[in-house]
């Protein structure tokens, strides 16, 4: 069985993975405040840890592992959204939830197992809170229910960072009835205008952490083997999940993993700077799910990424030439466990993708295509043909392979045979050139567009155009 390897944000350390149950490997990713559209930044942590869901399934197998990320669809945001626009929450939050779903899908995200809202998990967070009074770890206050920071001795360890220090770097709310600045809300009350539940505290809602220390408890058990998300998500919000389910008495996460940052042409993404949009802004622009999906994969997740315009007709060039190479090839497992053991390393996938590279140039498409296939990277439609005449004479050629003996004469047949397949690209007849390729390869004879290098090998001819020419 292959082994992984994952940095822990926990131990600072790269460690090897041992799950907790191999017929039960878990996951817990926080996934998305459902109130508007999710940005660039967003879809960072969906594509790395779908990457690794991907590698667990293949390892452990696809029905022994469970892959949970949330939805939270109960927040002051999406309160004060709903208020502007005049729409029910419940309309907003289903809208948003299914234009994330289908800009994640776009990008080639597989659906996780459970998608939890958090509004379908209150009654467990309300048990979890009056746990955490009875033993000492939250206390009530003008309505509010918080957590007792001062209770947990090791609250920051995640982080690496003291209460001081916390406290100093950090935005805390002040409010009169806190004991301490650092304790955060576990409830809150919620007026006639804001939504509710009934609770021991009265009338109110859930704090943004709770939710999802009771949604992990309850889908994936008092303990779990992986926690992801954004590094901006470390502090507060990890450090306050991790302090409120120990002191629940709840195990909780073995391996805490965490993506970098995203930038847009080596600044910051904000609205103020012009430089803020949204994935759907780049899909309805015309990029393709897998260009973004390309770019993301290309920095080492633990790595800030900068998405820049260069990058993304980069990729965009990268992913024509290798789809090209692919095209009409059946797929070929043979190098799945070099591509795999890459993925094995900490999901260091700009190693796998230089190794892609040299499937490329090595004119091996089937392994290519499979190898592409494992981390998420496929056509999603034609839009990679459309600068095919183009590429071409920028020194791709049209490769034939043939198991067979060689001679001038069969090689003039396979010119022809080559120049009309090409010729059928080039007017973008792509039926016929597929039927055409289906039909040579009935008779022992591959077609497929190379990056231009001729590649020789005993009781093989795969010869190039140009190469073809030459030998007339």
């Amino acid at each position: 069985m292959t082994t992984l390897k994952l940095y822990n944000t926990k131990n600072r350390q790269k460690e090897a993975f041992t799950p907790l149950d191999a017929q039960n490997v878990r996951m817990y990713v926080c996934g998305p405040t459902v109130y508007d559209r999710a940005h660039l930044g967003n879809a960072r942590p969906v594509i790395v840890f779908d990457v690794l869901f991907r590698l667990l399934r293949h390892v452990y197998g696809a029905e022994h592992v469970t892959y949970v990320r949330n939805f939270t669809d109960v927040e002051d945001k999406i309160n004060a959204r709903a208020s502007e626009t005049g729409r029910a929450i419940g309309d907003l939050t289903n809208e948003t939830i299914q234009w994330y779903l289908e800009d994640m899908s776009a990008v080639g995200a597989l659906e996780p197992t459970a998608m939890p809202r958090a509004t379908q998990y209150i009654d467990q967070m309300i048990a979890m809170i009056a746990d955490l009074i009875a033993k000492g770890h939250a206390y009530e206050a003008e309505g509010h229910v918080l957590f007792a920071v001062e209770s947990y001795k090791e609250y920051g360890a995640l982080s690496g960072r003291s209460v001081d220090d916390m406290i100093a770097g950090a935005r805390v709310e002040v409010a009169p009835y806190k004991r301490n600045p650092m304790d955060f809300v576990l409830w809150k009350p919620s007026d006639e205008s804001l939504p509710g539940w009934d609770s021991p505290w009265g009338r109110g809602r859930p704090g943004w952490h709770i939710e999802c220390s009771a949604m992990a408890h309850d889908l994936l058990g008092e303990r779990f083997d992986i926690h992801g998300g954004g590094i901006d998500l470390q502090f507060p919000h990890h450090e306050n999940e991790i302090a409120q389910s120990r002191c629940a008495g709840h195990g909780f996460a073995n391996v805490w993993m965490h993506n970098e940052m995203l930038q847009v042409e080596g600044k910051k993404m904000s609205k103020s700077l012009g430089n803020f949009f949204t994935v759907r802004d780049l899909l309805d622009q015309g990029v393709p799910g897998e260009v973004i999906r390309f770019v993301m994969l290309s920095t080492h997740y633990r790595n800030p990424m900068d998405w820049t315009e260069d990058k993304r007709k980069e990729a965009a060039s990268i992913l024509q030439e290798w789809y090209n190479i692919c095209e009409g090839e059946p797929l070929d497992q043979y190098s799945y466990h070099l591509t795999i053991s890459y993925l094995a390393d900490d999901l260091n996938l700009p190693a796998a993708i230089t190794y892609l590279h040299q499937l490329a140039n090595d004119g091996l498409g089937g392994q290519l295509k499979a190898a592409l296939g494992f981390i998420g990277l496929g056509p999603s439609s034609d839009w990679w043909r459309g600068q095919e005449i183009e590429d071409l004479q920028k020194g791709r050629s049209i490769g034939i392979s043939y198991s067979g003996p060689s001679n001038l004469q069969l090689e003039e047949a396979l010119l022809s045979l080559a120049g009309k397949w090409a010729e059928m690209r080039a007017s973008n007849d792509y039926r016929s050139a597929d039927a055409l390729r289906t039909e040579a390869l009935e008779c022992g004879v591959q077609l497929r567009v190379t990056p231009g290098r001729a590649a020789h090998a005993a009781a093989n001819l795969d010869v190039s155009l140009a190469a073809l020419q030459a030998l007339r």
